[in-house]
């Protein structure tokens, strides 16, 4: 997703694209019956692990929709996150909250994927392509900004039994230990700077006010919504490049 404008953050930062467990080529370890594995505190150590790994001792964070999950993790529990960059989503916690039928209808997936083993993967499994494809429509064409190759590398990924598990494990976790552990923190706020970017025509500029929310979760937030549905930097990606350079400016 990131393909548009890795190369351009490049020329000003050292640029790292990893793909989140259970996503792409990631590893899939096994699930538990809590969900842990997938929650988002372990994907966030995964993440700031793979940072410390490489050498980063600080470093700026972005993440678009479960990676946005992630980062929402990330900037809670690691003070060695400068500033953070959410696209197009509120957090967690707040969805479920204020969920209603516009949102059952947009986001149906959030209450599918959550369905006890194995029934979504059993139906997903059955033809990945016609999910996926399907799912996206539902925002609207996408052959304008998703192109053919980048297309067939997402199906490459997501036929993957394991992968559709993963994934299904991730919206699990997000509806149950993910929960527990914002809860565990509702006293506690994102300490470091936070920008928070989302599409002009998607669900969260017609149900909420992402700055509004966030604030509630952040002491330090502003954004901007661009002109583009869900899919930020494959939409507007120049737009989405100079915000995030805008904002990384210290």
């Amino acid at each position: 997703m990131w393909r548009k404008i890795a190369d351009q953050l490049s020329i000003n930062f050292t640029v790292i694209c990893s793909d989140l467990r259970g996503y792409g080529d990631s590893d899939k370890p096994p699930s538990d019956s809590k969900h842990l594995t997938y929650s988002k505190t372990k994907m966030a150590s995964d993440q700031h692990k793979l940072m410390l790994k490489l050498g980063f001792k600080k470093y700026f964070l972005a993440g678009h929709d479960r990676g946005g999950r992630v980062a929402h993790r990330m900037s809670l529990n690691y003070k060695q996150v400068i500033k953070v960059i959410f696209l197009d989503i509120i957090p967690t916690n707040t969805v479920f909250e204020l969920a209603n039928q516009e949102l059952a209808r947009k986001y149906y997936h959030w209450f599918f994927l959550i369905q006890n083993y194995p029934l979504p993967e059993k139906l997903i499994g059955s033809n990945p392509e016609f999910y996926l494809k399907s799912k996206l429509k539902m925002w609207k064409s996408t052959n304008s900004f998703i192109e053919p190759k980048a297309m067939k590398e997402y199906l490459r990924c997501f036929s993957k039994k394991t992968t559709i598990h993963a994934s299904c494990e991730d919206y699990r976790a997000a509806s149950s230990i993910d929960i527990k552990h914002q809860d565990n923190d509702k006293d506690k706020k994102i300490n470091c700077p936070v920008l928070v970017l989302w599409g002009k025509y998607g669900t969260l500029e017609k149900l909420y006010d992402p700055i509004k929310v966030w604030n509630k979760w952040a002491k330090n937030v502003k954004g901007q919504s661009f002109k583009c549905g869900h899919f930020l930097p494959e939409e507007k990606p120049d737009d989405t490049l100079k915000a995030i350079i805008n904002f990384c400016k210290v």
